[in-house]
C-alpha cells in the first residue's frame, strides 16, 4: 500500500496530554467527560455540542479528557496553549466539584469498572482486547515533531527509541495500581503494550518496508485504521510527524515542558544528522527491550543500555550528558528554560518517587497521592 506522508515545517510541534477527571474529596475518578465537554461547548457557540472541539477531546474512558495544541513553533507556545485548555476544563469542573489529575495511571480507582466513551471505535477495541482493553486505566503525555521529509522519519523513530529509557525514567509515574505499589516506576508501560500493535515499533530499512508491514495489517484485519498501530514511537503521516507516545502523564505544565523540549531537541539533532549526510544508530532489538523493562523498573535509578556494545550507565548521568549537548539545539528552538525543566525532574525527583513519599508520609493514603497530584496541576506555569 502506499502511505504519504504530509510535509511539515522542520521540528515544528504538538502537544497532547491526558487528564483524568477526580471527585474533589475523595479522589475518586468520576466518569464525567460527557457532561465537562457539554460544558465546555456551551460556554463556546462557535462549536456545537455534536461537534470535536478543536483542543479538548474525548478519550477511551469517560473518565478523560485529552488537551491537545495546535502547531506549536516553540515549546512556550505549546504549554501557553495546554495553559488556556486547562483554564477552559476548569471553568466547567470546578463547579462540578471534580478535580484535574495526570499521573501514569490512577493509584487506586479500579481499572476493570471504568465505564467506556460511547463511540464505535472503542467498542469495537474493547470487544477485540477484553480484558487487557478494559485495563487501560492509563495516561500519557504524547509530543508529535514535525519533519521536511519522508525519509527522516523512520530513522527518526529509531533515534527515539534510542532514547526510551531516559523519557521513560522522567516521566515515569505509575508505582501503584489498584491500591497497590507494584514494585514499577511506570506500570503504564508494561500496562499499554498489552494492545495489538503496541509497544515498541519494529525497525524499517526505507519507507517502502514500512507500507509493507503495513498493508499486512490491514490485510490480516490488526488494524482497521493506520493510527491503531500504537507503537511508543510512531511515524504520522497524516501531520507530517514523528509520534513520541514514550511517556507516562505527568502532574505539572513544567514536567510536560521539559519533555517536550527535550523531544523537540533530540529530533532537531537527527534530522541535523540526516541533512549533514550522517546516519541514526539502530540498537539491536533485544537492547531496546531490555531498556524498556529497566526504565519501567527502576525509573531514575535504572542501569541503561547504551548501543549494539552493551555499554551501560545510570540513566540520570546519561540524562545530564545529553541536556549539556542539546543546549545549542535548545538555544535555536528557544526551549533553554524547558530543556533545564529536566535536571530539575533529575534533582527532584519523578513522579513515581513523589507518589511514593507522598503515601509514606500519610501512612500510605493513597488519596494523599491524588491530592497532591491534583494541588501540583494547579500550580501556574511560570
Amino acid at each position: 500500500m502506499r502511505i504519504d506522508f504530509a510535509r511539515s515545517e522542520q521540528s515544528t510541534l504538538g502537544v497532547e496530554w491526558e487528564i483524568g477527571l477526580v471527585d474533589a474529596t475523595t479522589g475518586e475518578l468520576v466518569s464525567r467527560a460527557d457532561e465537562v465537554l457539554d460544558a465546555v461547548h456551551r460556554e463556546d457557540p462557535r462549536w456545537a455540542a455534536d461537534d470535536d472541539h478543536p483542543h479538548i477531546a474525548r478519550e477511551l474512558l469517560l473518565n478523560t479528557v485529552e488537551l491537545v495544541t495546535d502547531v506549536c513553533h516553540t515549546v512556550r507556545e505549546a504549554t501557553d496553549d495546554l495553559s488556556r485548555s486547562l483554564a477552559t476544563v476548569r471553568a466547567a469542573t470546578d463547579p462540578m466539584g471534580i478535580e484535574l489529575f495526570s499521573a501514569g495511571t490512577h493509584p487506586f480507582s479500579h481499572s476493570g469498572s471504568q465505564p467506556v466513551t460511547n463511540k464505535e471505535r472503542y467498542a469495537k477495541l474493547i470487544d477485540r482486547t477484553q480484558w487487557w482493553g478494559r485495563q487501560m486505566l492509563i495516561y500519557g503525555v504524547h509530543v508529535h515533531v514535525g519533519l521536511d521529509h519522508r525519509d527522516k522519519a523512520l530513522p527518526v523513530v529509531d533515534g527515539l527509541v534510542n532514547y526510551f529509557p531516559h523519557l521513560q525514567a522522567l516521566s515515569a509515574s505509575s508505582p501503584f495500581w489498584d491500591g497497590e505499589d507494584t514494585g514499577y516506576a511506570s506500570q503504564r508501560a508494561l500496562i499499554f503494550q498489552q494492545l495489538p500493535a503496541a509497544g515498541l515499533p519494529y525497525h524499517f530499512d526505507d519507507w517502502t518496508e514500512y507500507e509493507h508491514y503495513a498493508g499486512d495489517m490491514f490485510t490480516t484485519g490488526v488494524i482497521d485504521v493506520l493510527n491503531e498501530i500504537r507503537w511508543d514511537v510512531r511515524p504520522s503521516p497524516t501531520l507530517g510527524t514523528v509520534e513520541m507516545r514514550i511517556c507516562d502523564g505527568v502532574s505539572s505544565l513544567r514536567e510536560v515542558g521539559a519533555i517536550a523540549a527535550l523531544t523537540q531537541c533530540l529530533v532537531t539533532e537527527f534530522s541535523d544528522t540526516l541533512d549533514g549526510g550522517g546516519s541514526i544508530p539502530v540498537m539491536p532489538p533485544w537492547h531496546r527491550s531490555e531498556n524498556k523493562w529497566r526504565a519501567a523498573r527502576y525509573g531514575l535509578e535504572a542501569i541503561i543500555i547504551l548501543g549494539a556494545d552493551s555499554r551501560e550507565r545510570l540513566v540520570t548521568d546519561e540524562l545530564m550528558n545529553t541536556i549539556n549537548r542539546l543546549e545549542p539545539i535548545a538555544d535555536r528552538l528557544g526551549c533553554r528554560d524547558e530543556l533545564a525543566g529536566v535536571e530539575d525532574i533529575i534533582r527532584d525527583g519523578a513522579g513515581y518517587q513523589r507518589q511514593r513519599r507522598v503515601a509514606e508520609e500519610h501512612g500510605g493514603d493513597l488519596r494523599a497521592v491524588v491530592l497532591d497530584a491534583v494541588g501540583r496541576m494547579r500550580e501556574p506555569l511560570r
